[in-house]
């Protein structure tokens, strides 16, 4: 009787978090309009380091979505990289990036995307990661996959799946720099020296919510980068592993838990060597 209810129970918010996720989606994907009206128009820029841009499209990104997850689900906690990004995570939060590589959207780059995850209880139970430059929206909720849709919202998702990779010398590896990469180029140089000696290719692309559904949907064997926030990483991890990938800390055992020090994600085949070519 007991493992009945559990089923019973584990069902149940499973269903709501695919409601939950389902409302985020639309309002992610409404809000994309925002960066699609602002794309062909002059950016308002200002910095928040030496290279870290703010556009007023991420503000308007931001300010719409806080006031539609509201509305889904009030009692959530809000942590949104421009207006609240050190509010403390309770047992509701959405977790958002308005517009992840805002550098590319400041140059016109179409690698641009809102990156929300939906934090419950001590982890993250679903993801979106939307680019609507490009029209690809991903989403994961855990326990029921990761999907894609390319094309609008009546387009007929797929299902996504990491790579079988099974060698480093086969693996397309991605990747970022930090903002403090002026202080850390040692290392940087050094990651990135073994990768390209000892892998197919490196890509970078400027927007790490990207980087890890791209990894989900098998474009990419390996993910690596060190000063990322929650908000970076949110929804991506989840797409990765309900892709069946594997995401750690750099060591690749500790497990992910939105640590600065850096984030491995792989196909979990080429988790062990991919973690050899971080240790320097």
């Amino acid at each position: 009787m007991k493992r009945l209810k559990g089923r019973f129970f584990y069902g149940a918010q499973m269903q709501q978090t695919e409601e939950l996720c389902a409302a985020a989606k639309n309002a992610v994907r409404e809000a994309g309009g925002i960066i699609l009206e602002h794309w062909h128009k002059p950016r308002t820029i200002r910095f928040k380091g030496r290279i870290d841009l703010v556009t007023a499209t991420d503000l308007a990104v931001e300010e719409f979505l806080r006031n539609a997850l509201k509305r889904i689900l009030p009692d959530a906690v809000f942590l949104g990289e421009e207006t609240s990004p050190d509010a403390s995570l309770g047992k509701w939060a959405w977790i958002l990036d308005p517009v992840d590589g805002t550098t590319n959207f400041a140059h016109g780059l179409p690698f641009v995307a809102t990156s929300l995850g939906l934090w419950h209880d001590g982890k993250v139970v679903a993801g979106i990661v939307n680019n609507p430059v490009m029209g690809e929206c991903f989403w994961a909720v855990r326990g029921a996959g990761a999907w894609r849709q390319c094309g609008g919202s009546d387009a007929a998702p797929v299902r996504l799946g990491v790579t079988t990779t099974g060698s480093l010398a086969d693996a397309l590896v991605a990747t970022g720099f930090p903002y403090s990469v002026a202080e850390e180029s040692g290392d940087v140089l050094a990651w990135l020296k073994n990768s390209l000696e000892q892998c197919r290719g490196v890509r970078r692309y400027g927007a790490a919510a990207l980087d890890l559904a791209y990894l989900a949907a098998g474009h990419y064997d390996i993910f690596y980068e060190r000063g990322l926030k929650p908000w970076d990483t949110a929804a991506g991890w989840l797409l990765v592993e309900e892709a069946g990938g594997r995401v750690t800390a750099f060591d690749g055992r500790s497990a992910y838990a939105f640590d600065p020090l850096g984030i491995l994600a792989t196909n979990g085949v080429l988790h062990g060597a991919a973690a050899g070519l971080l240790a320097v």
